[in-house]
């Protein structure tokens, strides 16, 4: 069956139906990893995207259930050029089209991604449908155009554990509670190697109920981005900066920065991918980043603040990659610290860790 994506501005490409025959409508991102696919789709920051992958090869790795990021796949739908016949990795344990088929995932291969990539690449990114379903083209952007006016992003209310959920159960350990806008295995991970008694708290737990749980320290974590619950998790930052030390990763950073008075801005096109460069404005020593966001700080909104300090910079953009503060007691991140190697911890939370033990 033939598939076609119509972005906002007119823009048609067409492909083959490979996952599930339907119609989506979200905002269509480009995705430059060259592996990680299943842990992309399971990352719970893309909720609501048409996620195109510009690898142009995808499944021949398979899947497996260790590289679930989160509980399912979280895209609206999803745009590839090639589909692999085969697969073939000692880890996999099933084949890319099972993982579509039983993720319920709108799927298009034969795709010229490149071309659509330059299209993001110069026109920004922007809304789009993707369709399996036969549907005129004309049809498609009426159904484009209602949706943009009425189109609420409500992810993160989905996304969040329902009710306050502890793993561990050591009086000894360091406890650390975790503000869910969907934070990934792989933090969890970290956390738990550290020794770690992890509470995973809703979205909308309130100051009181977080106080009363006295916790050691608190991560906000990553999610999807313009959300309309984060307003509200904004004003209850507001409350707990500098009475608790705080972690916050991707769209946690943007919580704290906007707690703190500043605002956040839209890229023309977003960092998703694996290869972003980083470092410190006191240095030329640099890092290689994994990103996901289509916004960033706006430095210039709470400039000549007093005890906050920028540590990492986008080299690309000079975009905010990294605060700190000692006083006020917080670290926050734009890009994910993953791990650095198996087994191994990111830096960032054995700060936080020192942050809390001081």
């Amino acid at each position: 069956m033939e598939g076609i994506v119509l972005l906002e501005d007119g823009s048609a490409f067409r492909g083959i139906s490979i996952g599930l025959a339907g119609e989506r409508i979200g905002e269509v991102v480009l995705n430059t990893s060259v592996v990680g696919y299943q842990e992309i789709m399971t990352d719970p920051a893309n909720a609501g995207k048409i996620l195109v992958l510009t690898y142009p090869l995808i499944g021949n790795y398979g899947v497996a259930k260790k590289f679930y990021e989160s509980s399912k796949c979280w895209i609206e739908a999803l745009v590839i050029k090639e589909k692999s016949a085969i697969y073939s990795n000692w880890h996999a344990e099933d084949s890319f089209d099972a993982f579509l088929k039983r993720e319920g995932v709108v799927a298009i291969s034969e795709v010229d991604t490149r071309t659509l990539a330059v299209k993001i690449r110069d026109s920004g990114e922007m809304r789009g449908i993707l369709s399996c379903n036969g549907a005129k083209k004309k049809d498609l952007a009426h159904r484009l155009k209602e949706c943009k006016k009425q189109m609420k992003r409500d992810c993160i209310r989905t996304i969040s554990v329902k009710k306050v959920t502890q793993c561990g159960e050591d009086p000894s350990a360091c406890k650390i509670g975790i503000l869910d806008l969907g934070i990934l295995n792989n933090f969890l991970k970290q956390l738990k190697q550290l020794g770690c008694t992890i509470i995973l708290l809703p979205y909308d737990t309130e100051v009181d109920e977080i106080m009363s749980l006295h916790l050691d320290g608190l991560v906000i974590s990553s999610g999807p981005e313009e959300d309309q619950a984060l307003p509200g998790i904004v004003e209850v930052v507001k409350h707990l900066i500098g009475t608790i030390p705080l972690l916050g990763i991707a769209t946690g950073h943007h919580i704290i920065w906007c707690a703190l008075g500043g605002t956040t801005k839209k890229m023309k096109v977003g960092h998703h991918g694996v290869n972003y460069p980083v470092r410190s404005p006191s240095s030329y020593k640099g890092d290689i980043t994994v990103q996901n966001h289509s916004l960033v700080v706006d430095e210039s909104s709470i400039e000549g603040r007093e005890g906050t300090t920028i540590t990492l910079r986008n080299v690309n953009d000079n975009s905010v990659e990294e605060m700190e503060s000692t006083d006020l007691r917080f670290i926050s991140t734009q890009y994910y610290p993953l791990r650095p190697g198996c087994g191994e911890v990111h830096e960032v939370f054995k700060r936080f860790i020192r942050l809390i033990k001081k």
